[in-house]
């Protein structure tokens, strides 16, 4: 029955994201979101808050009690609203110069707050909210080292899963530079995940995205920030549940290496150099 009960939860969250990525695209704001790929091919940002909307309500929904569904509707929906204020704010000339941290803390000692720096906080805002709401989550509170804690302990807790839960949704972020390699990156990453007692709020993720996949494959849409953002949040919660403090700290620990390593490497380039991957990567996807 719980298998069953997270394939409807799947399907809901395909549903939804698929209906709103309709709506989003013929409203008024459609135009505003309209964008060209790395091939210079005509793509839409609406695939973003589609995404962030079917895996929110989907996740949530999927949750196993009340804590659990806050701390995803909270990750998901917050993640993906600051991320698509970076889509649209940090897409003005003013603001493309600042990349990566170190370009937005750069501007932001200059004096200049950059819309990527909004998003960086909002993640850290909404995964630090989503965390606190995890805390509460009896699964979550019954680990046994968490039935050691004081204050103290508790409140670095709640941070280090807000850290995993933006860690999470900032690694999702950056594997969005290619067709279908974010949605492929999270589906991996939260197979293993979909058999845990949260495994609920993965598989609402996973079925919204895997419901826009063909069209992210097909060149018709992005993710950007927003839906990448919001799906990697997550993924990030389902993450911090089934992890007690030392379990957090470890992934906290594995997030900020990728993070630091996307400053000097180029993702895209490992991933062409490696067999398998560079296979994985392409599957689906249009030939160049």
């Amino acid at each position: 029955m719980r298998w069953f009960g997270r394939l409807v939860v799947a399907g809901a969250g395909a549903a939804v994201a698929r209906y709103a990525l309709r709506e989003i695209r013929t409203s008024p704001a459609g135009p505003a979101l309209e964008r060209t790929n790395f091939r210079g091919r005509p793509v839409t940002l609406a695939a973003g808050p589609a995404l962030a909307t079917g895996a929110a309500i989907a996740g949530a929904a999927g949750a196993p009690g009340a804590a659990a569904g806050g701390a995803a509707l909270v990750a998901g929906l917050g993640a993906g609203a600051v991320g698509l204020y970076d889509d649209v704010v940090g897409a003005r000339p003013e603001q493309k110069a600042a990349k990566g941290f170190a370009g937005h803390l750069a501007g932001l000692r200059e004096g200049r707050i950059t819309a990527g720096l909004v998003k960086i906080v909002g993640v850290g805002a909404a995964g630090l909210a989503a965390a606190a709401l995890l805390a509460d989550d009896p699964v979550v509170a019954r680990h046994p080292r968490r039935q050691r804690q004081g204050v103290v302990g508790r409140g670095v807790d709640v941070l280090l899963g807000a850290g995993v839960i933006a860690g999470t949704a900032n690694l999702i972020n950056l594997l969005d530079l290619r067709p279908g390699r974010a949605v492929k990156s999270g589906l991996l990453l939260g197979a293993p995940l979909a058999a845990s007692p949260h495994g609920g709020i993965v598989a609402g993720a996973a079925g919204a995205a895997a419901g826009l996949l063909p069209a992210d494959l097909d060149e018709e849409v992005m993710l950007g920030d927003s839906g990448a953002n919001a799906f990697g949040a997550l993924l990030g919660v389902t993450l911090a549940a089934r992890t007690g403090p030392a379990g957090r700290a470890g992934l906290l620990a594995v997030l900020a290496g990728l993070t630091a390593a996307s400053e000097r490497v180029s993702f895209t380039q490992v991933i062409q150099r490696t067999p398998g991957l560079r296979e994985l990567d392409a599957l689906g996807r249009r030939a160049d």
